[in-house]
């Protein structure tokens, strides 16, 4: 019996390879085809449709990296065809293992109006079913000769990913452009074979339904006849009617299906691409929901629902109209699938903000769930944000991809820094390209952690990147998966669908507190320098444009740039997608987005600069005011307002060190610095406390090699590690300015092919020394890293998150805590024993490491590393070569606040502007631990003034904010400025009392305020 089970399988493979598949098409006349080559970037659709074309041939080579070549396509049906469906097949010379990731076209009728998009496992067109014969045929296909930078040598370094150094040969061939019969019974059979051949070789060897399965398909191939499959395929089919129609069992787990194409909004391809992907995508997808009753498809990221709507308004026409019908289905809510580690506290509320308002304004649609399955990870603060949305489930299915740790559920809650929690699910099926095949659902079934307390998961299904999306031989799969024994149950379903029943079913889900840590991709914490700087600055330059624009308005009558700001507040949002945002994409996306960070800089800092004039009085009067948009008081200016500073009453001082070297004291902290250049010791003058661990140098940059086993620029490995060299040598070690305000030491290092060059401050008044770095860097394939042992005992420390901190082991207890070597922090990190603490802040660095060691004396030293910068060749071979500039500060004596203080501080510098005026803030809070994100005027144009805040430091806070305008009344709000449905906020509802509202806030709770006011 086993060599019969095998003869049969064996044979299923090679009938269906050999002749059923070469039967799909049985009858084909060849096309008319012309090209016409685009000059430069893509050209407006008519003025392809229009262009004089050349004839060309089957066989022929086209498309240079990333051109666009139009193809026009002509022919006449065949009079003895009427009756019978007919197809056309336009093969470009696609790459059928690589959907998405190569070649692709969008199908246009000669007016113009778009068809459906072209992809290697979708290269038909529907001409007719049936036809009447003799009709004529003329299509245009827009095709993209996108480079496939994910060959077969994945990894290894290209310069595929910049349009200059592409090259210019052709990287295709036309394969096939026919006319063809589509044999529809072939084609049902082969969906029939295989479901039954790929369920079989899922069940248990020796089980009856496998056995059933295997002699019911041997039946169906005995009655193809080789020499005329068209002819036999019905009777074939009568074979397998019987095994198909078996109904699943009871129990059988329900996984709901739901028609998918994960689109990465720039990755491998510039974002100019993924508008049109976008377009050929939607395009099938609205084609496919035409002709399929039952199929749900679920698109996310609002931006690419704008892009269509822009670009391809025929397209988006559709799209609307299925999104009307509950068959299209906009998910996820945000306006990208963005990084969840890096982006800071208002930019990752701000993707629901302007997520959510666009599908409620374009569709009525409200999102429940957040929708990432590809994103690297999830930070510990994003169940409150969230919530805070509106929404209430998150899907992702990326924590699969871990690589030490197995995570122990599909379906849990998820509960963040503040006590939040919200339903989660992994699908099992552990892929976002679900494509219905055996495996697969059996994989799902399989792998499902919840069993016997829940029966249900989700399957993501379609091609994603361009690949087309979900195809018709999927539909026909899930239709005999539907109830099918020995399989799971399969039903189309939104994702909203799926998660009601998966809510009402699991009463009691475990509860996963903390981070979702993904075990890889820990290297996107660095790649791409520019990149993070751009991001992190674009959020602290739209935090003062919006501040100072509703300051001036409320005070002065300034116009406040509701537009402009929303517009600009997307850009970032979009580039804070989960490959651009990383530092993962070509060198095309990050080129550009380098120049589109400098043009956002521009533009803000000319409406910070406009507000500011409007505020600051008489310019002409020799006075000078500091604006401080930190949310803490600084040299005696008001958090959020305007004045002049009062001078530092200590003063700083240096002086030559014994051995070598320079002592900076200012009375508060006392740094020397050795003649090599390293901090040894950095003494807290307040507590006579030492920061530095004993016999150990802070400042140290660290070089270490940096080869990942694959994934270049998303990964680096625990190995690198192993070998390290302490940059020590220094080239220059002078002093760099000596004033009683501030003095600093200049220290060059040569290594490599780079240079760094330091400049270490210490400020009189202030308790921190103030680390300004750039690095010539024309390394490859190095990691670099400025390391700060200290002698602090801690079996944890902190790391800022959106809204708050999270706290990460010292140690490495466990095989979950080892894996964490690398972690992202925002604006500090911070570690302390009781009554005694150390922080060191950044202005847009987001990696880290923390190690501790046991020395001979038995204390403990304790190492923060910062990353500074990596040199992956792959998918960008020059990856961050160039000139770099970061700014650290190390704060010794540092309580959690005071790292929360000195972070922003960092990240908003002061700014001075000629002028006479007091600018008081709208809103002052009397409580420090109470931190303001945001101070703005309502998105609604109403003059409302939004306030937002969160409690900073972990515990509970009863705060007064009091406005600097008079408030006529005040509304708890969610993110998207409307009143909560359940008012109270923590634990009592804000409240107006004498031009101050009294909130009262539980650990790192978020608070958005929405304060009417007095118009004039």
């Amino acid at each position: 019996m086993h060599d019969d089970r095998s003869l049969i399988e064996a044979r299923l493979g090679r009938v269906l390879e050999e002749r059923i598949r070469p039967a799909l098409y049985p009858e084909s006349v060849p096309l008319e085809v012309a090209a016409w080559v685009a000059p430069g970037e893509p050209v407006p659709v008519a003025e392809g449709l229009a262009a004089e074309h050349r004839p060309v041939s089957v066989g022929e080579l086209w498309g240079a990296p990333w051109g666009t070549t139009w193809f026009r396509v002509s022919g006449r049906v065949p009079e003895e065809w009427a009756g019978r469906t007919v197809e056309a097949v336009l093969d470009l010379g696609f790459d059928e293992r690589m959907p998405g990731f190569q070649c692709e076209a969008l199908v246009y009728t000669a007016d113009g109006t778009p068809v459906k998009g072209l992809n290697p496992r979708n290269q038909w067109v529907r001409v007719g079913s049936p036809v009447a014969g003799g009709e004529e045929v003329l299509w245009h296909l827009e095709s993209a000769s996108n480079p496939v930078i994910l060959g077969d040598n994945p990894f290894r370094p290209t310069h595929l990913g910049e349009k200059e150094t592409a090259g210019t040969d052709p990287l295709y061939r036309i394969e096939r452009m026919d006319l063809a019969v589509f044999d529809e019974t072939v084609w049902a059979l082969i969906q029939d074979l295989e479901v039954l051949g790929e369920l079989m070789h899922e069940l248990p060897v020796d089980g009856a339904r496998r056995w059933e399965l295997l002699r019911a398909i041997g039946r169906a191939l005995d009655a193809i006849a080789l020499q005329d499959v068209n002819g036999t395929a019905a009777a074939a089919r009568k074979q397998l009617a019987g095994v198909l129609a078996t109904p699943a069992q009871p129990s059988a787990h329900r996984i709901s299906a739901v028609g998918h194409a994960h689109i990465d909004s720039a990755w491998l391809w510039p974002l100019r691409e993924t508008v049109r992907k976008v377009a050929r995508t939607a395009s099938n997808m609205t084609a496919l929901i035409e002709d399929e009753p039952d199929f749900v498809f679920a698109m996310s990221q609002a931006q690419q629902f704008a892009w269509i709507k822009e670009h391809r308004p025929e397209v988006y026409a559709k799209v609307k109209k299925a999104v009307a019908a509950g068959r299209f289905v906009p998910a996820g809510g945000m306006w990208v699938e963005s990084d969840t580690n890096m982006p800071g506290s208002e930019a990752m509320a701000r993707q629901f903000v302007h997520g959510k308002r666009f599908f409620i304004d374009e569709f009525g649609v409200e999102n429940d769930e957040a929708w990432l399955p590809d994103t690297f990870g999830f930070a510990a603060g994003l169940p409150q944000i969230i919530r805070a949305a509106g929404a209430k489930w998150l899907l992702t299915q990326k924590i699969s991809w871990s690589q030490v740790n197995t995570f122990p559920h599909h379906t849990f809650l998820w509960e963040g820094i503040d006590g939040t929690r919200i339903l989660t699910h992994f699908p099992p099926v552990d892929t976002y390209n679900c494509s219905m095949h055996g495996r697969e659902i059996a994989h799902a079934v399989r792998n499902f952690k919840d069993k016997g307390v829940a029966s249900r998961s989700l399957a993501p299904t379609g091609w994603g990147d361009g690949g087309g999306g979900t195809t018709r031989e999927m539909i026909a799969k899930a239709a005999r998966l539907r109830n099918l024994e020995g399989s799971a149950q399969v039903a189309w379903e939104a994702p909203a669908a799926f998660f009601t029943k998966a809510e009402a079913e699991y009463e009691n889900p475990p509860v996963w507190v903390g981070e979702l840590y993904l075990e890889l991709h820990r290297a996107t914490l660095t790649s791409q320098a520019r990149t993070k700087q751009g991001n992190r600055r674009s959020e602290h330059l739209l935090r003062e444009a919006e501040l100072w624009a509703a300051t001036a308005a409320v005070r002065t009558g300034h116009a406040y740039p509701y537009e402009q700001l929303d517009r600009i507040w997307k850009t970032v949002l979009l580039h804070q997608f989960h490959d651009i945002l990383p530092g993962s994409s070509i060198a095309w996306v990050h080129r550009e987005a380098e120049k589109t960070y400098a043009a956002v800089a521009e533009e803000l800092n000319g409406i910070i600069a406009g507000a500011q004039r409007a505020l600051a009085g008489d310019a002409a009067s020799g006075g000078e005011l500091v604006f401080n948009a930190a949310p803490h008081a600084r040299g005696g200016v008001p958090a959020g307002g305007a004045g002049r500073t009062a001078p530092a009453e200590d003063r700083a001082a240096l002086a030559p060190r014994p051995g070598g070297g320079y002592v900076l004291d200012n009375g508060l902290l006392r740094v020397e610095v050795d003649e090599r250049g390293l901090v040894v010791s950095a003494y807290d003058l307040a507590s006579g406390r030492e920061t530095v661990a004993p016999g150990q140098a802070a400042n140290l940059l660290q070089l270490h090699p940096d080869f990942p086993n694959m994934w270049d620029a998303w990964d680096v490995d625990a190995f690198y590690r192993n070998t390290v060299t302490d940059l020590v040598d220094a080239d220059e070690v002078a002093v760099a300015d000596e004033s009683p305000d501030s003095v600093s030491v200049r220290v060059v290092r040569s290594f490599g092919e780079s240079k760094a060059t330091q400049v270490l401050t210490l400020a009189a008044g202030t308790g921190r020394l103030d680390i300004d770095t750039e690095v010539d860097w024309h390394e490859t394939e190095k990691f670099l890293k400025a390391a700060f042992p200290v002698d602090i005992h801690a079996d944890r420390y902190a790391a800022e998150t959106q809204f708050g901190h999270l706290f990460r082991p010292t140690h490495t207890n466990t095989s979950w805590e080892a894996a964490k070597f690398e972690a992202c922090n925002h604006r500090f990190v911070h570690l302390e024993e009781p009554g005694w603490g150390v922080a060191l802040v950044n202005d847009s660095t987001y990696g880290h490491d923390v190690t501790r060691t046991v020395r001979e004396d038995r204390g403990t030293t304790t190492t923060v590393r910062l990353s500074l910068l990596r040199a992956p060749r792959f998918p960008d071979p020059e990856t961050d070569q160039g000139v770099h500039r970061f700014r650290h500060a190390l704060v010794p004596g540092a309580g959690i606040g005071d790292a929360v203080r000195e972070g922003y501080r960092v990240n908003l510098p002061e700014r001075r502007v000629p002028g006479d005026a007091e600018v008081s803030p709208l809103v002052t809070v009397d409580d420090d631990a109470v931190v303001v994100t945001a101070v703005k005027l309502a998105d609604d144009a109403s003059g409302d003034v939004v306030i937002r805040a969160y409690e900073s430091r972990g515990g509970r806070a009863a705060a007064r904010l009091t406005t600097g305008f008079e408030a006529t009344g005040v509304t708890a709000c969610d993110l998207l400025e409307r009143p909560l449905a359940d008012g109270p906020v923590g634990e009592t509802q804000p409240r107006l009392e004498g031009g101050a509202v009294a909130v009262s806030l539980r650990p790192f709770e978020i608070v958005t305020l929405r304060i009417s006011r007095a118009q004039a």
